[in-house]
């Protein structure tokens, strides 16, 4: 266990004094009673913090709402999941028998929680500024490819902007069809764009869903038709 701990301190750039936390925040509940739960209790904070003030600094003009919303899509589960298997974090967890028979060192929730787990380990062991080092580490590679107007945005928030901004009327959605029981129905839903000609279909569990889908697939037919235009700011930046 030492020297495959070893390699995920390399992974994360960071040496523990104390590695018994790092055993600890790699430990589930199913496997003993000194598992990870209160690390990651103070690891969340942590990184709340930590990306909140990254964000802060990177992104100057956009106001508190959207820095709320970056926020909360860069430090959710599906977030924190991805990066616990680019650090191969599986490979590390201690798991009850149960969990490893059901596989629960794929479970995006305990992946997750051991990450934050992590997170909260080194804050004990090395203070604040080594816990902002390695929070910092992990998400610098994802703010360098984060667009502050569409992260966090569902398909039809991004395909009504789109379209107010090329200042056309909004769609349509419309259910065509519904199929199976009441309790476990799936609806067909229609999306409508008049002026561009585009229709499409899609299917889901529920109303919301399946519009969400159809505005998905409008976004791509858009975009293929009508290229947004270049803002006045990098016109006037372009080479004559």
């Amino acid at each position: 266990m030492v020297a495959r701990l070893s390699r995920l301190q390399d992974a994360i750039d960071y040496q523990f004094k104390q590695p018994e936390l790092l055993e600890q925040a790699v430990t589930h509940r199913s496997h003993n009673a000194k598992h990870n739960e209160r690390l990651e209790f103070l690891g969340d904070s942590v990184l709340n913090f930590v990306v909140a003030s990254l964000l802060y600094n990177q992104f100057d003009r956009i106001d508190e709402g959207d820095l709320s919303r970056l926020r909360a899509n860069l430090v959710k589960q599906s977030t924190l999941a991805d990066i616990a298997q680019q650090l191969a974090l599986a490979d590390y967890l201690r798991l009850g028998e149960g969990e490893l028979k059901s596989g629960g060192f794929r479970r995006p929730s305990i992946l997750s929680d051991a990450l934050e787990a992590i997170f909260g380990a080194v804050y004990l062991d090395g203070g604040f500024d080594a816990a902002a080092y390695v929070v910092g580490r992990q998400y610098q590679p994802i703010l360098l490819t984060v667009d502050p107007k569409t992260l966090g945005k569902d398909p039809k928030t991004l395909l009504q902007e789109m379209l107010q901004g090329r200042r056309m009327e909004l769609p349509v959605y419309l259910v065509i069809a519904t199929h199976g029981a009441a309790h476990s129905q799936i609806f067909d839903v229609e999306c409508r764009i008049d002026r561009l000609d585009i229709v499409v279909q899609a299917s889901g569990s529920s109303r919301r869903a399946a519009e969400q889908a159809a505005a998905l697939q409008a976004i791509d037919q858009v975009q293929a038709i009508e290229p947004a235009k270049p803002s006045r700011a990098s016109r006037r930046h372009r080479p004559a």
